[in-house]
């Protein structure tokens, strides 16, 4: 069946400049754009299903491209702790952190993290969003960095949503290993890898490099073990210090090296190179209360491509709104508007290496789209609360309600 948005607005900003088409309409069929232009040119009589846009916006669809989305249990001791003053390294000392949220990640079953992930899954997706990246990381033992893997593809079928699953077994160093680091290194990247990539569970890998987590060489030889078996690579990088991680992505080919608080000139020239994209996670920045800001201008001078995220966790990112963090990546990193738009639909795109969606509302491209009833596209960037979609279609399908 051919569908057609007509009376629309279409938005676009392939070349980096916003613009917007009016009295514009798209078509798809099959789940791929062959129509998008003037409203006028389109023959209605060969649409099936034709929707009045009433003047709404059309974007591309949004795309979360770091997020935490499944695990179980609740950080709250840890904000409260941060708000007395106690720094991230001293509330994971304590047996809060990362460590604390694994504890009730492994007690729980796959059923019960997809029903606890679902909801804010779905809030995302009323945000205009209709692909998402989810890591692991919170189990850190085979079974329950499994249950978390299958609950993230559960998540896609339930939702309708595009998720891309990323497997994070160096996140945290989990207490049964707490005397045998080089061994745990060694079972994730030769004896869980591979079983979970034979399982279907895998689309990329990552890995968490930062003083109070993973060095660069442990996190080599886990990305040795997945470019052995073709996964792509993403990093957790200079969020907390420079540690060489963001170099560790350019030499692996990084899809995107994330965070980047404190990455510096060579190592920008680094990535620059690799062509990776820098996702900013203003979140993070926000919740941490950190004051070191990724260095935007040399990013821009560098022409590194960057994508914006929510980073949403239990412990420092609990948003599951997009367009609030395009909000905060403006206000707290200094983007523009046009930037913010970018961050969250090509940029993000090529950060989880969906070519085909980075190619935004173009004929033969994935009918993903976001309808949204604004007047202005910088809109999306502007609403402290965050803004909700009229309506979201992933493959020309309605996954909104």
């Amino acid at each position: 069946m051919r569908q057609a948005l007509i009376n629309a607005r279409i938005v676009d900003f392939m070349d980096g400049k916003v613009r917007v088409h009016e009295q514009a309409a798209l078509a798809w069929t099959a789940g791929k754009i062959d129509f998008v232009g003037d409203g006028s040119l389109l023959d209605l009589s060969q649409v099936d299903c034709v929707i009045d846009a009433h003047g709404d916006l059309l974007l591309p669809a949004l795309i979360d491209c770091h997020t935490h989305l499944v695990y179980s249990g609740s950080r709250i001791a840890d904000f409260a702790a941060r708000m007395n003053g106690a720094s991230y390294a001293e509330i994971a000392a304590r047996g809060g952190g990362i460590l604390s949220t694994v504890y009730a990640t492994r007690a729980a079953c796959v059923e019960q993290l997809v029903e606890g992930a679902l909801p804010r899954l779905q809030r995302l997706i009323e945000g205009g969003v209709a692909t998402v990246e989810i890591k692991s990381g919170y189990g850190l033992d085979l079974a329950s960095e499994q249950r978390m893997l299958q609950a993230a593809r559960r998540l896609g079928e339930i939702s309708g949503a595009r998720v891309i699953s990323t497997f994070l077994p160096l996140h945290a160093l989990p207490p049964e290993y707490a005397s045998r680091r080089a061994e745990y290194v060694r079972d994730v990247s030769e004896r869980w890898l591979p079983t979970l990539m034979d399982q279907g569970l895998i689309d990329h890998v990552d890995a968490f490099v930062e003083h109070l987590a993973f060095s660069a060489a442990e996190a080599r030889q886990f990305f040795n073990a997945a470019r052995r078996l073709n996964i792509p690579v993403k990093v957790h990088a200079e969020q907390l210090s420079l540690c060489g991680a963001s170099a560790l992505g350019a030499e692996f080919n990084a899809l995107s090296v994330d965070h980047l608080e404190h990455i510096d000139s060579t190592a920008i020239a680094q990535i620059a190179a690799s062509q990776a994209v820098a996702v900013l996670l203003p979140g993070a920045f926000y919740a941490l209360r950190e004051t070191h800001l990724p260095p935007i201008a040399a990013l821009r001078q560098a022409r590194v491509p960057m994508a914006i995220a929510t980073d949403l966790n239990p412990g420092t990112s609990p948003q599951s709104s997009l367009t609030a963090a395009m909000n905060q990546a403006c206000v707290l990193f200094g983007l523009s508007t046009d930037e913010a738009l970018l961050g969250v639909t090509r940029n993000a795109a090529q950060a989880l290496g969906l070519r085909e969606l980075a190619r935004g509302l173009a004929v033969g491209a994935p009918a993903d789209i976001a309808r949204f009833a604004l007047a202005d596209a910088a809109e999306l960037c502007y609403w402290l609360a965050g803004v909700t979609a009229k309506a979201v279609y992933r493959d020309g399908r309605l996954i909104t309600s």
